[in-house]
């Protein structure tokens, strides 16, 4: 886990598959563009961004308060709260109330926390047989790959990869492409883990301080299956998840699915407020950082995100180098300010991953500056001396450049004369990657300054305006 990540080296195979990074690309825009119709229909859209973000931020402020409420009032329900500082602890937790009920099928919904805590190998190592049962989530673990999207974690697959996958793994027929079809045999496949699971482990959306509950949105049913089925359910949330009141709830509702898919609202949001009867319910209340990041003035904010998605799916570099690129558990915009503050410089590369043109703070639906929050990261990340060496020169060198003025003035005279000089091939090789999609642009035939010095000579005067006294006189009158 401590291999640096290079996000231009771990993109070029994608990139390189021209026509898939292109149906990628199309099939992210889709979804952001059924986003923007979603939210144009709604004419308090911004008003309820607001309040996502001041509701947010309120939570952050009072989080040991609101935290001590809600397991209060989860414990006052009949849930049993359990407390994890990290990932290691968290695991250790699941596993022992999984062994201490004799438990060795689990079928677990779409939760990224338990990826962030690498939860399925764990107990998978301690002979626990685990089943992701949302159906992108069960294709990936068929093909043993990570999500390539938090929302979307198959949507770098094609149908027909899909096909191959469930022909290997499900027996359905060879090069079979139909949806359908896939479909069927995928719910045929689920029906027998769940009907055979003796606990259910799934993540949590959102959990409400005042009334104990936690709230858990699926398109599939999938979690409810998992809860309702086993009389165990392990839910497990990061500690960020929650939000103070039940009549806060309806806010975030209405941003998610928006957000995420471009839906009115998810197909299912169900609440669980205690254990189901003769069932259990423990809820495991995970840190693992986030408190550190609570403490950062400059990237604090990335705690309010509530996992839509939107930023990934409208971020130019996301869309063209997908999702495994970044080899962070949560990839794209947020990803990139998330995860260098759990290891910096394992993911030194990220904050760099991005055209800083801003669209994934103009559609996070809670008002993360995210493109402001990267460029920030940048500045962190040369500050702790992880730039590249190369870079680290070219800043330096920049930097001596804009402060000598004839120095940079004969600095350009020699890169105009290389320009014209130099052969092509010298530049453009396989040594320098740079040039791979780049061209060098035409020499000019002198520099600005020379340009400007000619043409602000040769420029008339700007005209003088005067006014009469006749003018005058009419003016005053309509003044007064």
């Amino acid at each position: 886990m401590s291999s640096t990540t290079d996000h231009p080296t771990a993109a070029k195979p994608f990139v390189a598959n021209l026509q898939r990074m292109q149906w990628h690309d199309g099939a992210l825009w889709f979804v952001r563009s059924k986003r923007d119709r979603q939210a144009a229909s709604l004419p308090e859209w911004e008003y309820l961004r607001e309040l996502a973000s001041a509701t947010k931020a309120h939570t952050q402020a009072n989080l040991a308060e609101l935290l001590e409420t809600f397991e209060r009032n989860a414990t006052a329900q009949g849930a049993v709260v359990h407390w994890a500082a990290d990932a290691e602890e968290h695991n250790a937790i699941v596993l022992r109330l999984l062994q201490e009920h004799g438990v060795e099928r689990v079928v677990k919904s779409k939760s990224m926390l338990t990826e962030e805590c690498h939860l399925n190998p764990h107990l998978e190592a301690h002979g626990i047989e685990v089943v992701d049962t949302d159906l992108g989530e069960r294709i990936i673990q068929l093909r043993d790959e990570p999500p390539s999207h938090i929302v979307l974690p198959a949507i770098h697959l094609k149908k027909e990869d899909v096909g191959d996958t469930f022909h290997k793994h499900l027996g359905t027929e060879a090069s079979a492409a139909d949806p359908q079809y896939l479909t069927e045999a995928a719910r045929g496949h689920l029906r027998n883990k769940f009907l055979n699971a003796q606990a259910g482990i799934t993540g949590v959306n959102f959990a409400i301080a005042e009334t104990g509950g936690i709230v858990i949105c699926t398109n599939e049913g999938n979690a409810d299956l998992g809860t309702s089925l086993p009389p165990l359910h392990i839910a497990c949330m990061g500690i960020e998840k929650l939000i103070p009141r039940q009549a806060d709830l309806g806010i975030f509702l209405r941003l998610l699915a928006r957000s995420a898919t471009g839906q009115p609202i998810t197909t299912y949001s169900s609440h669980y407020q205690g254990p189901k009867p003769g069932g259990q319910l423990h809820i495991v209340l995970v840190d693992n950082g986030r408190t550190k990041l609570r403490d950062s003035d400059a990237f604090r904010e990335a705690l309010n995100c509530i996992r839509c998605g939107a930023c990934m799916n409208t971020c130019p570099v996301y869309r063209r180098s997908g999702g495994h690129s970044y080899s962070a558990v949560v990839p794209g915009p947020i990803g990139s300010v998330l995860s260098p503050a759990s290891d910096t410089a394992r993911h030194r590369s990220l904050p760099f991953a991005c055209s800083l043109c801003g669209s994934c703070t103009d559609v996070c639906p809670v008002k993360i500056p995210l493109h402001h929050q990267l460029l920030a990261w940048r500045k962190e990340i040369a500050r702790q001396g992880l730039l590249p060496a190369s870079k680290q020169w070219a800043m330096k060198a920049a930097a001596v450049l804009f402060a000598h003025p004839k120095l940079f003035g004969a600095a350009g005279w020699m890169g105009r004369t290389a320009l014209r000089l130099l052969p092509h091939g010298l530049t453009h090789n396989r040594l320098n990657t740079w040039s791979v999609e780049r061209e060098l642009p035409q020499a000019p035939k002198s520099s600005f300054r020379k340009w400007y010095r000619q043409h602000r000579r040769a420029s008339a005067p700007l005209p003088v305006v005067t006014v009469s006294d006749a003018e005058k006189q009419s003016r005053k009158g309509d003044d007064e």
